[in-house]
């Protein structure tokens, strides 16, 4: 039994600790919580502090706001109510002005009634007197006016014709000297330096043997040369001479400079021909390009396409009754150039439209049309400004003039072609044109004589003095020169001189 004691002691400080621990333990937890809950007061407390301050500050702040939107909110009132008083004094003058509107339309309204009543009494008072007139006259209105302008004519007429003659004199006169200076200072520029290059078509054979040669074993060479350059050779035409006939001016240069070649070199066969031929067409190609390029450089005209160049250059092989049309149309640009820049007209312009006016004759016998047409259509091909094409397609007046330039081009070809020397024309020809120029004059009532002068660029016209007056004498003038633009095609113009001339004889005895 004695053992027993001591575990019953040890069990006892055993339980004896552990709740002396529990306790401590729990005095502990006591002593935590309550430090815990004095924390969690005083930050409570500080929140509160700063939450107070926030409110404090955001009252001000509300305050201020308040205030300064009130101002604002007075502020707005006031310019409203001034808007809303400028507004209702505009109405009030608008008001105002449409009474007064109002009451100006409504008078004009009634001067117009007024008026329009006046016209009615007006027009009625004038049939009156119209009716009374004619019942007083024994005659209408309108025969009463025909018979005094007859009246007028017939007793003014000589005194009409004298100022008409004496403006028209004036006015010709002013216009001459102008035209004359500008004209004259134009040619004396250019003058006649013209080269007169018509294409030869014929040459000469040096020998009957070279002769034998061309034409070959049964006319085999000659064949063989009309089928490579498409010409006529007529060998027997002229003696000592082949003729060279093609209506190509082209084709007879290239078959010109490849024959010469041949009877140069000696040797004529079917191969050697051939290559001549070729050789030629390319000689011909480049002195078309070279003739192109000369006459564009003389003439002062720039930045035309290589190709247009080229088509240029054939206008060289042309001639227009024997005038060569390439450098007529190089002194068509010189005159026009030189005009233009006296009047004020674009020069770059009217010396391009008169250096191309004729570019269209280079393929008008290939091509349907006209050659101002052809022309149109090629310079549009390549390129060329709308003002050169406007300048140079009325030079024949196909088309309207549109522009000055188009006037000076037109102008500058009457020049060019119409001077002493510049063409010739058959003697046929010649005389058809001088006798329809006096067939016009003399169909007309009134006309006993007419007398084509200056070989046609005038015309006299001898009217008689008892059929026609000096007034009709202006008006039959006109007639004529009308009849002649209308009936002939001529270079130039023609002047119409018409004589009304009155004899009187008398003898004393």
């Amino acid at each position: 039994m004695p053992p027993l004691i001591p575990l019953f002691s040890i069990g006892g400080a055993l339980v004896l600790g552990l709740t002396l621990g529990y306790y401590l333990r729990y005095l502990h937890a006591l002593g935590k919580q309550a430090s815990l809950e004095n924390s969690l007061k005083e930050k409570e407390l500080k929140a509160e502090e700063k939450a107070l301050k926030i409110v404090e500050k955001a009252e001000t702040k509300a305050e201020e706001w308040e205030k300064e939107s009130r101002a604002e909110h007075r502020e707005k009132e006031n310019e409203l109510k001034q808007k809303s008083d400028r507004l209702d004094k505009r109405e009030e003058l608008l008001d105002t002005r449409q009474i007064d509107l109002d009451s100006k339309i409504e008078a004009v309204r009634s001067k117009i009634d007024e008026v329009k009543d006046l016209k009615v009494r007006l027009d009625q008072k004038e049939l009156e007197l119209e009716g009374k007139f004619e019942e007083v006259a024994g005659t209408t209105k309108e025969e009463a006016h025909a018979a005094i302008v007859k009246e007028m004519e017939k007793e003014y007429s000589e005194d009409l014709s004298h100022r008409i003659q004496k403006l028209s004199l004036q006015n010709d006169e002013d216009y001459e000297d102008k035209a004359r200076n500008l004209l004259l200072a134009a040619i004396h520029r250019v003058g006649n330096n013209m080269p007169s290059n018509v294409m030869t078509s014929s040459i000469e054979i040096p020998s009957e043997d070279i002769k034998g040669k061309i034409i070959g074993k049964e006319g085999r060479n000659v064949r063989s040369f009309e089928r490579l350059t498409g010409v006529d050779v007529l060998v027997d035409e002229t003696p000592g001479y082949i003729v060279l006939s093609s209506f190509d001016p082209i084709r007879r240069e290239v078959a010109r400079v490849a024959l010469e070649a041949l009877i140069k070199d000696g040797r004529i066969q079917p191969a050697k021909i051939e290559e001549a031929v070729d050789e030629a067409r390319r000689e011909v190609a480049k002195m078309v390009q070279k003739m192109g390029e000369k006459a564009a450089f003389e003439a002062g005209v720039t930045g035309l396409a290589p190709e247009l160049v080229t088509i240029l250059g054939r206008l060289h092989f042309r001639t227009s009754y024997g005038q060569n049309v390439l450098w007529h149309s190089v002194e068509m640009a010189h005159i026009a150039g030189i005009v233009a820049e006296e009047v004020g007209a674009d020069v770059a312009v009217a010396r391009a439209g008169a250096l191309l006016h004729d570019i269209g004759k280079t393929v008008s016998h290939e091509v349907q049309g006209t050659h101002v047409e052809i022309g149109i259509r090629i310079l549009q091909k390549y390129g060329v400004d709308e003002a050169v094409i406007l300048a140079m397609r009325p030079h024949h007046e196909e088309y309207p003039f549109e522009t000055p330039e188009s006037i000076i081009v037109q102008v500058a070809d009457s020049i060019s072609g119409a001077r002493p020397g510049a063409r010739r024309d058959s003697i046929e020809n010649y005389i058809k044109r001088l006798t329809e120029l006096e067939a016009i004059a003399t169909g007309l009532s009134g006309v006993e004589k007419a007398f084509a002068i200056a070989a046609g660029r005038e015309i006299r016209v001898l009217v008689n003095p008892e059929a026609l007056s000096d007034l009709e004498t202006h008006t039959i003038a006109r007639t004529i020169a009308e009849n002649i633009e209308h009936k002939l095609r001529y270079p130039g113009e023609i002047k119409v001189h018409v004589i009304r001339e009155t004899k009187v004889i008398s003898y004393a005895r």
